[in-house]
């Protein structure tokens, strides 16, 4: 039979910590917030051991052991904020056996932890030394750059307490690995080399991105979708001196068809990018690089799963329409570019992938890829669109690896240098 314990805490956060603790430990707890009340169900319940706030409405901690004390022998424990030894003293003269200070330490209960527990800590971004950011201060502010090195100092000491209820350090996180915060990075300074590494989901996205980006096998096919050319364009940059093919489609086709001089109606475009996309293309002949483009799509005369379609050429679009979905020889020219190829990245879909009547375009590109995986190619899904394109077609088995990096993984195939990573390899 369980043991039984009693908490009497007027303290939500508090008394939830301590529940939690202990109920993983397998005991029996109940919770009063009220000091008449715990003591009603103290006298009344069957208890192993109680733990007593002294600050409680009602009757405070020291009238609670005071009567208890007249009539039953449970063991009780003083929890306190109050650190004056005369409360301590007065605490257990009246008759308690113990007392903990609160707010708990978490060193100390890093040290109590036996084989097989689990310390959680809270968010660490409650605290501005996470991130290492100064706050409540301008960058514009004269004081500004001062703050921030008084920050920084801030930060290294706090990963260094973090570090010290541990003997070695292990990052699971890839999605947080291209932020250099506390807990990410910094912390890893205060470990040795034989005492820090990756865990197992960090090892297979990093090994996943080498595959893309250092182990290449040729032809490389990489599919770069989503609305915005702005937003992929340090990644489209750094793949071009990589890639054999590349797909660009979704809301970007219209932007580069209207870059050359096409009429794209209603259809998303970014018109301050126009040259850049002239760029790009200009770039990818340049390089050699198989860039292929929409030449159809499915147009509609309303963003809605159940507006009215036709198929037109993607750079001579009505009035009034819009492009939401490729269309079917762009779909082809699609399979073309990814079924022979023996690696492939996909990183966002061909259309309005949510909306079931656009959903032909991403499909297209989902179907190749599964193709060519399982004629050996390596296939990488990163970015939440394409996983969840991937998912909705219920096609994730079918191809290498799906990852949920999201900006960390944007950030590495952009070829950037990730900090929790770094931080572990010694890059």
């Amino acid at each position: 039979m369980a043991k039984r314990i009693l908490i009497v805490e007027d303290d939500d956060d508090i008394a939830s910590i301590e529940r939690d603790y202990l109920e993983v430990g397998g005991y029996e707890v109940t919770v009063e917030e009220n000091g008449t009340a715990g003591l009603t169900e103290a006298l009344t319940g069957d208890y192993d051991l109680i733990l007593l706030d002294i600050m409680l409405p009602g009757m405070d901690g020291f009238q609670i052991v005071r009567k208890l004390r007249d009539k039953v022998d449970i063991p009780i424990m003083m929890v306190t904020a109050r650190r004056s030894d005369i409360d301590k003293i007065r605490g257990l003269g009246f008759g308690a056996d113990d007392y903990i200070e609160k707010p708990f330490s978490p060193g100390d209960a890093a040290a109590a932890l036996k084989p097989g527990e689990v310390l959680l800590l809270e968010n660490l971004r409650f605290y501005p030394e996470e991130e290492g950011k100064p706050v409540g201060i301008d960058k514009e502010d004269p004081a500004y750059e001062d703050a921030k090195k008084a920050m920084k100092a801030s930060q290294k000491e706090f990963a260094k307490t973090l570090a010290s209820y541990a003997d070695c350090y292990i990052n699971d996180a890839f999605g947080t690995a291209h932020r250099k915060h506390a807990s990410t990075a910094v912390i890893a300074d205060y470990f040795d080399a034989d005492n820090k590494m990756l865990g197992y989901l960090m090892e297979k996205e990093v090994q996943a991105v080498d595959n893309i980006l250092k182990d290449i096998k040729r032809p490389f096919t990489a599919i770069m979708g989503g609305s915005k050319v702005s937003t992929k364009i340090g990644i489209i940059e750094n793949l071009m001196d990589k890639v054999d093919n590349l797909i660009l489609c979704g809301g970007m086709t219209y932007t580069f068809a209207k870059a050359q001089g096409g009429k794209i109606g209603n259809s998303i475009v970014e018109d301050d990018k126009l040259d850049l996309a002239l760029d790009i293309i200009a770039k990818a002949k340049a390089k050699g690089v198989n860039l292929v483009l929409g030449s159809d799509c499915v147009a509609a005369d309303a963003f809605s799963n159940d507006a009215h379609t036709q198929v037109v050429p993607a750079n001579n679009i009505p009035d009034g329409w819009e492009g939401l979905d490729a269309g079917p020889e762009t779909q082809k020219a699609f399979a073309a570019a990814i079924e022979d190829a023996k690696t492939i990245l996909w990183n966002g879909p061909a259309g309005v992938f949510e909306f079931d009547n656009f959903t032909a375009g991403s499909r297209a590109i989902a179907e190749a890829i599964a193709k060519a995986t399982k004629n050996g190619a390596f296939s990488l899904i990163g970015g939440g669109d394409s996983v969840a394109c991937i998912n909705k077609f219920g096609m994730a088995d079918q191809v290498s690896y799906i990852s949920t990096g999201g900006g960390a993984l944007l950030e590495a195939i952009e070829g950037k240098i990730l900090p929790g990573v770094a931080a572990i390899k010694g890059e």
